[in-house]
């Protein structure tokens, strides 16, 4: 999730593409590199040693809109890492029609974070979104352990899907919420990401379905 840097270049979704991703180049065929500044200094990031951060335009492949990239250097350009790039990229993950609206703006929220690389952030509103799931359907008592493993229990997911509930969204959140301060990688964030909207189509995909058990377990009326 996010925008990748590849060979100089980033792959990213473009506002002006209708978010379709695109390759954004930091050089023409004929003009050779838009430009760059650049900033001799020694410094950390992501616990390396860099001698050198640079600020370098790119130009989309498609439409040609520019952009912006933070990179941390210390030889060739294809060998920096990226800390950031604008325009922003946010994966919107497509959800189901009939899902409420607090529930969706909770998710798309937590995509805002992901996409500016605030991954505790994300991975608590996805957690959050999770509980709110569960408790707009009628699972309200208990801890969200309890709520998730009843709605294993009532054949609304999976048994594979309630473990991945458990160990990629809510223990997750819960470091984040309840424990010492650590660092949380995109990929964590992208595996909770994709399972809560797994868990939201479980709910809302075949919506009739799933009320007639909710009924029929009394969870809602």
């Amino acid at each position: 999730m996010g925008p990748e840097y590849k060979n100089g270049n980033v792959i990213s979704r473009c506002p002006d593409c209708n978010g379709a991703v695109s390759t954004y180049e930091y050089k023409g065929a004929s003009s050779g590199e838009y430009g760059t500044i650049v900033v001799d200094e020694n410094h950390l990031y992501n616990d390396i040693n860099y001698g050198r951060v640079i600020y370098k335009l790119y130009k989309c492949a498609g439409c040609g809109r520019g952009g912006m990239a933070k990179l941390h250097l210390n030889g060739a350009l294809h060998e920096g890492k990226m800390e950031w790039f604008f325009p922003i990229s946010i994966d919107s993950a497509q959800i189901p029609d009939d899902v409420p609206h607090g529930i969706v703006q909770e998710y798309r929220e937590a995509e805002i974070c992901a996409a500016n690389n605030a991954w505790r952030g994300a991975s608590g509103l996805l957690r959050s979104t999770l509980e709110k799931v569960l408790k707009e359907n009628g699972y309200k008592n208990g801890n969200l352990a309890s709520k998730i493993d009843a709605a294993a229990s009532d054949g609304i997911i999976t048994e594979s899907r309630k473990k991945k509930a458990h160990d990629d969204i809510r223990v997750l959140g819960n470091d984040v919420l309840h424990d010492e301060w650590r660092k949380i990688s995109p990929e964590d964030v992208a595996a909770s990401h994709r399972y809560v909207q797994r868990i939201i189509e479980d709910f809302y995909d075949d919506r009739e379905s799933v009320v007639k058990i909710l009924k029929d377990k009394k969870r809602i009326e």
